[in-house]
């Protein structure tokens, strides 16, 4: 055999057994595995993690806040009979380690905790079930929306925040839901009728068919499906009242998530979701306010989040960058006086929508001359468009000009003009509020535009710190309520990093 041909061994499969080697050769010595064999190791839990380690960063600051509504439901309490409680502060500080990690998941966060070194540190080598993980969660949304107030304190101290600039943002989270489980009202009703039989259905069976736990198991699941579809019928109900402005209710309401709907994604397709509002603070993009909304579109969540903000820090933002969803005459003409809005023009789409409708670019509205002593339109072809009514919108007078039906119907330029129009020519002039045409005139300066290019820059900073650090793309539980526990847990945990990188280790630094 050549030198350099190399030489196949088959290493061994169980302790003690010697490799196979050709004729020949002399067998390599190796090393077995022995994985009978019982060994004792004496552990540090102190020394598992490094001093500069971020879950020590996370303990010394939750060590520092006051955490004592967390514990104000806990039964155990010192001089009576029962088992000790977990420590919130542990279980705090495991859930921000865990999603600064980008585990979300209560099993998950279980099973990772048993073997990773920062989980072991902070758990002293012990284990929390995971039913405990998961409940706190949402047990305490008024505390854990304290700590965040607690935390952005400190920030807003370390000059990590100063609200001098804010970007406001949407962001459409998908829920733990399908487009299949929307239901109209008659399917609903009839899966309500469903529900009840089986849930009476089981309620009858004979005593020895389960046994009491299998029994108790299958009438709360048919309790809960029940409760579900109750629920959908509730918020199908509702869904009126609670349209925005010329926006039509769907119909439909699903029977998985009640307050979930159907939303707009970034790909096209649209998909059970709720819609993140947060507001990000321009110094280092620490997040001071955030909410999550079953709204579909964004204009009427400014003025909340303005009231967010100020609720959170005690003060209004001077100035507030929003993109043109929220730049509407309502939210210019309602902006407080201690607050600048900056934002896009919110242009009109009277063009793209003549467009569509078969119009020329020769026909467009400023093709037509306007007489203001007359107070008529003049068209390309020499007609007159004499004024027919007006209507008030906020902020804004929309008046109305409409040719005369025999003037169009023999125009020579009809395809061109208005090809689909049953009356003649219809021409609509917009007269703003002053404050409207102010900030128009406003964000075409040069220098506010410059600013507003800085929106996209912090706004999509903390999308992307939940959406693909955190992994919040689809939220894990169902209700308004718990989906906002899981945003502020990663809101919070957002502003934990930029804690740990601003703050802590620069005084970790400077101490070493």
């Amino acid at each position: 055999m050549s030198a350099e041909q190399p030489v196949l061994v088959k290493m061994q499969e169980r302790p003690g057994e010697p490799p196979q080697v050709p004729p020949g050769e002399r067998a390599p010595r190796l090393k077995a595995v022995d994985r009978q064999q019982i060994r004792l190791r004496a552990i540090d839990p102190e020394r598992l993690v490094e001093e500069d380690h971020p879950v020590r960063a996370i303990w010394e600051l939750l060590g520092q806040r006051d955490l004592s509504r967390f514990a104000a439901g806990l039964k155990a309490v010192e001089g009576r009979p029962g088992r000790e409680a977990c420590d919130p502060r542990v279980i705090i500080a495991l859930w921000l380690y865990a999603l600064s990690r980008g585990v979300r998941e209560a099993r998950a966060l279980d099973e990772w905790s048993q073997y990773e070194p920062g989980c072991q540190w902070l758990l002293g080598l012990g284990r929390i079930n995971y039913h405990t993980l998961s409940d706190f969660v949402t047990e305490h949304a008024a505390a854990l929306d304290q700590l965040f107030v607690q935390v952005l304190q400190v920030l807003m101290a370390a000059g990590a925040a100063d609200l001098q600039r804010v970007a406001h943002d949407g962001t459409k989270i998908r829920a733990a839901a399908s487009r299949q489980s929307f239901k109209g009202q008659e399917r609903l009703a009839e899966s309500r009728r469903l529900a009840e039989e089986h849930l009476h259905a089981l309620q009858q069976q004979a005593p020895g068919q389960w046994t009491a736990a299998q029994r108790q198991a299958q009438e709360r699941a048919a309790r809960e499906r029940r409760e579900r579809v109750r629920q959908a019928e509730a918020a199908l109900q509702r869904q009126p009242a609670e349209k925005a402005p010329g926006e039509q209710a769907p119909g439909k309401a699903s029977v998985t998530d009640a307050e979930a709907h159907l939303m707009r994604q970034g790909d096209g397709g649209f998909a059970p979701s709720y819609n993140a509002q947060i507001s990000t603070d321009s110094t280092a993009g620490v997040i001071v306010g955030y909410d999550a909304s079953p709204a579909k579109e964004d204009s009427h969540e400014l003025t909340p989040a303005l009231q967010r903000i100020e609720r959170n820090t005690g003060r209004a933002p001077a100035q507030i960058l929003v993109d043109g969803s929220y730049t509407t005459r309502e939210n210019i003409m309602n902006m407080p006086g201690a607050t600048e809005l900056i934002g896009s023009l919110g242009e009109s789409r009277s063009q793209a929508k003549l467009q569509r409708h078969g119009v020329s670019p020769e026909f467009f509205p400023e093709q037509f001359r306007y007489d203001a002593a007359q107070d008529v339109y003049t068209c390309p072809a020499g007609k007159l468009l004499p004024y027919k009514n007006r209507k008030p919108l906020v902020g804004a007078v929309e008046k109305h000009y409409q040719a005369k039906t025999r003037d169009c119907r023999d125009c020579p330029f009809r395809a061109q003009c208005c090809p689909r129009a049953k009356y003649g020519r219809l021409v609509i002039r917009t007269e703003e509020h002053p404050t409207v045409a102010a900030f128009r005139q406003k964000m075409q300066q040069p220098a506010y535009q410059g600013v507003y290019r800085q929106r996209a820059q912090v706004a999509e900073f903390s999308n992307a710190c939940l959406k693909v650090k955190r992994g919040l793309r689809q939220f894990l539980r169902r209700g308004r309520h718990k989906v906002r526990a899981e945003l502020a847990w990663a809101c919070l945990s957002c502003n934990v990093a930029i804690w740990i990188r601003r703050v802590w280790k620069v005084s970790l630094a400077v101490a070493t």
